[in-house]
């Protein structure tokens, strides 16, 4: 009974142990796997991503390779704000720290008048003292400022070599600055002149280290040229400067680049010098070498401002007049210009002076021959810039003396006919005037007679030889807008509106329609017509309506050019949207490429929709490149529906 109780006692205690002993081991379990996933997040929050935790019970093992010895303790002590420290073993290691890099060795040499002073990193094995000795003998009386630093590192290649050429460099220049390292020297420096330039640069170049890459800024002090001059000639010789000065690089080399298209072909010398009369001597001389090379031949010569201009003999008259016309009107305000042309001994006379204004059909007006001053000169220009636009102006008149003093009144007064012609021409010379050309004016030769009697007096010489065209008339021959709309188709008859291919640029065959189109609709005066724009069906639509539309606004703008009133014409593109043939033959993509012009009429709902139609003053003129399809021509109808 005794036994029975002490075996059911033991076997109880037994069981007591082992479930604590159960207890105990799954406590462990759980608090190792709970300081190990603390002290993980942890690390990682600290940005210590290459610390590794392992544990053994309570014990916390760090591993891992630090960067440094700060990484390894920063470690530590993240570790210990989740465990208690006692806790925490160290078993991480530390990289090894690179081989400190060896440093950029180099020096600035700077020298000047006040003495030496040099800057700059040099190795140990570089013996200072005997270094800044050599700068002091160099310096003479000279002060020597030594901020030489040294670094304790191996002597790179080429070291020595370099700084023993810069030091026998530095003894030829006074003024300089040499920068030097183990590979490259650049030194900068001026000398006294061009010849001392040169003979250094050559000399620095022959002893110069094999290995060692240079680098030469020598600069001379440029001498001042007085007169400034250049002259340069075309003869049977060829062409050549006998003499040629410029202001800077920049400048000579446009002078030279003149002259060689002029036609020199040896090597031009051209001195570099102060004392330039202008900042645009270079501008001046490159126009005068060019206008001499569009005579063939002479001389131009420059004396400071004063430039003499001698064509050669057996010019013709209106060709020198018109060269030294432009001349004059191209160069800086600063230089004066006088021009001669020799005569031949056995050259009869070339006839009287003379001016020539001219009006052409689009428009445009030249003015050529002679004037008595500037001043007149400014004055044509101005009244003819005045009657027929700006742009539509070019003045090639000389400055000549010896014309009669009435000239500067003749020449506004044919003017003044001229601005009454649709075109044409006027000649003026010292004893008559002839006008010629086209004119939509009945009483045009008789206003005209009135004009010049009223200008120059009633004994004035004039020949009068205008054609009247009952069509250019204002006040006659104005067809009603259905008429205007009915010679449209007549004057484009089977031809097309050709344009470039894949773009709204017109094509050169298009200028004889757009000419005769426009002598046309001038007589129509200001009518609502609508160009419109049609493409086939090729490519996208909507850059298909964008080209359409782009080509039409090209059409009005080839119109304005030639004066033609546009204020109540429109554009519209349709692109592929009214086809009048199939789109899918060749022929009918052919026919649908076209240009209409239409008459817009007040229950026209084009003329009504803002969308359908866009005035000619405000319509863009862009391109349409994604449209390369649609490339061909547009035809000219008065009706696409």
């Amino acid at each position: 009974m005794r036994l029975s109780s002490i075996f059911t006692t033991t076997a109880i205690f037994a069981g007591a142990g082992a479930v604590s002993l159960l207890a105990a081991t799954l406590s462990v379990g759980v608090i190792e796997s709970a300081s190990k996933s603390d002290v993980l997040n942890e690390l990682d929050a600290e940005g210590l991503t290459w610390a590794e935790v392992d544990t053994n019970g309570l014990q916390v093992f760090l591993i891992g390779t630090a960067p440094d010895e700060a990484a390894r303790f920063q470690a530590l002590s993240t570790a210990g704000r989740v465990v208690d420290a006692a806790r925490v073993i160290d078993q991480m290691l530390v990289e090894e720290p690179e081989e400190l890099k060896a440093p950029h060795f180099s020096i600035e040499i700077l020298r000047n008048d006040a003495g030496i002073s040099v800057i700059g990193l040099v190795p140990v094995e570089t013996d200072r003292a005997a270094l800044v000795e050599q700068f002091r003998e160099i310096a003479g009386e000279g002060e020597v400022s030594d901020l030489l630093e040294s670094a304790d590192f191996p002597t790179p290649n080429g070291w020595d070599d370099a700084l023993l050429y810069a030091i026998r460099a530095l003894k030829d220049l006074p003024r300089s600055k040499i920068s030097v390292d183990a590979e490259h020297v650049a030194i900068k420096a001026m000398t006294e002149s061009e010849q001392v330039r040169v003979r250094l640069e050559t000399a620095l170049n022959r002893r110069k280290p094999e290995d060692l890459a240079l680098q030469l800024d020598i600069s001379a002090p440029r001498p001042v040229i007085s007169p400034f001059t250049l002259r340069f000639v075309i003869d049977d010789e060829g062409a050549r400067f006998d003499a040629c000065s410029a202001e800077s690089e920049e400048g000579r080399d446009r002078i030279v680049a003149a002259a060689t298209k002029a036609g020199m072909t040896e090597r031009a010398a051209c001195t570099l010098g102060l004392g330039t009369p202008s900042r645009r001597w270079a501008d001046a001389a490159a126009l005068a070498i060019g206008k001499l090379a569009e005579l063939g031949g002479g001389s131009v010569t420059f004396t400071n401002a004063d430039i003499v201009l001698i064509g050669p003999e057996g010019t013709e008259q209106a060709l020198f007049d018109r060269v030294v016309g432009e001349m004059e009107a191209g160069l800086p305000g600063v230089f004066a210009l006088e021009a001669s042309l020799p005569k031949t001994p056995d050259q009869a006379d070339q006839g009287p002076p003379e001016f020539v204004a001219t009006l052409s059909p689009e428009g445009q007006v030249q003015l050529r021959g002679r004037l008595s001053s500037d001043i007149a000169r400014q004055t044509v220009d101005s009244f003819a810039k005045a009657r027929f636009g700006s742009e539509a102006v070019y003045t090639a008149a000389r400055v000549a003396e010896g014309l009669p003093q009435d000239w500067p009144v003749r020449t506004l007064a044919a003017l003044e006919v001229l601005s009454g012609l649709v075109n044409g021409s006027v000649t003026v010379l010292p004893d008559s005037i002839t006008v010629t050309g086209r004119t939509g004016n009945a009483e045009a030769s008789t206003q005209i007679a009135a004009l010049l009697t009223s200008k120059l007096g009633e004994g004035a010489s004039y020949d009068i030889r205008v054609d009247y065209e009952e069509r250019l008339d204002p006040t006659l021959g104005i067809p009603t807008p259905e008429e205007c709309e009915a010679r449209i188709t007549e004057v484009i008859g089977a031809r097309k509106i050709t344009f470039e291919p894949g773009s709204a640029t017109l094509d050169a065959s298009a200028k004889d329609i757009m000419d005769e189109l426009a002598e046309l609709l001038k007589t129509c005066g200001d009518i609502p017509i609508e160009v419109g724009g049609h493409t086939d069906s090729q490519g996208r639509e909507v850059m298909n309506e964008e080209l359409s539309r782009e080509r039409a606004q090209a059409v009005l703008d080839a119109l304005r050019t030639r004066r033609v009133p546009t204020r109540d014409y429109s554009v519209k593109g349709y692109g592929e949207t009214r086809p009048i043939a199939d789109n899918g033959t060749e022929e009918g993509r052919e026919a649908n490429r076209r240009i209409e012009f239409k008459l817009l009429k007040v229950e026209d709902p084009a003329a009504e929709d803002p969308q359908a139609e866009t005035p000619a003053e405000d319509a863009p003129a862009e391109t349409a490149e994604d449209a390369a399809d649609n490339n061909d021509g547009a035809e000219a109808a008065p009706d696409g529906n």
